[in-house]
């Protein structure tokens, strides 16, 4: 039975302790970086960023705090388009990557409606959220929900949560958010990670009807003869390359992937 994290953003009160605790448990490297104008810092997820937190500020001059890594979504593009199986869904729910079979080839990148997978320029790996799949699959929530002080991240069953966050949209709608929904109940298959929103999607960065890319349908078909010419060493190494060069391509055209 798959598992989600439900991210109540009214509970959130922005101390970034999710992001911290991804990068602590991850070891992931610290970047260099400078205010833009927006409290959301970095600006977006990066290979060695795999959690942040957005600022969103409502012409009512509310903000709004959202949570955001990678959705492990149940019908899951990266999934369906990973050439080499370097990416996969677990038994739990979670979206794993394996950094040892990625070729860093940006179909993942391309495909994903959320715009989660980032290329590292210097490994050529795509990095993400991993779900803490290491704790999980140990009895452990993972490290953002772990750290949460104020409740706003739980950690558990897909149905026992669904049925708690549609009661608390019902809660806040009797107390004055009339806009209050739930987000990921249903968008691609169902998300791993479920958000109790006060306003409309769009006013927190979220598609409001994700989607993966059209050439999707090309790649889940070729998929398949692809991974059977791969399983020969020469065909494997070439189609290796290949996809090296892709993703060196891709790094010149998507300049926000950079590594800070």
């Amino acid at each position: 039975m798959a598992n989600i994290v439900l991210i109540d953003t009214r509970k959130c009160m922005a101390c970034r302790g999710c992001q911290v605790a991804c990068k602590d448990w991850n070891q992931l490297p610290a970047g260099v970086t400078k205010f833009r104008g927006t409290y959301t810092n970095p600006l977006t997820l990066q290979p060695h960023t795999w959690t942040h937190l957005v600022f969103t500020e409502t012409d009512q001059g509310r903000w709004l705090f959202a949570k955001y890594a990678c959705m492990h979504c149940t019908d899951a593009a990266c999934v369906e388009v990973c050439p080499l199986g370097a990416v996969r869904r677990l038994k739990n729910g979670t979206v794993w990557h394996d950094a040892d079979k990625c070729a860093g080839c940006g179909l993942c990148v391309e495909q994903c409606p959320f715009n989660v997978p980032r290329i590292n320029k210097f490994t050529r790996v795509m990095g993400k959220c991993t779900g803490c799949a290491e704790r999980t699959m140990n009895g452990l929530q993972p490290a953002c929900v772990a750290t949460c002080p104020s409740g706003a991240l739980e950690y558990g069953e897909r149905k026992e949560l669904l049925a708690k966050a549609r009661a608390r949209v019902e809660e806040l709608q009797e107390q004055g958010f009339d806009q209050a929904c739930l987000y990921g109940e249903t968008e691609m298959g169902g998300l791993g990670r479920v958000y109790i929103l006060t306003r409309p999607p769009a006013e927190y960065g979220l598609p409001e009807n994700p989607q993966p890319a059209a050439s999707a349908w090309f790649w889940r078909a070729a998929k398949g003869p692809l991974r059977k010419l791969a399983s020969l060493t020469l065909v494997s190494g070439a189609m290796f390359s290949l996809l090296r060069w892709r993703a060196e391509r891709i790094q010149g055209k998507r300049g926000d992937q950079k590594a800070v």
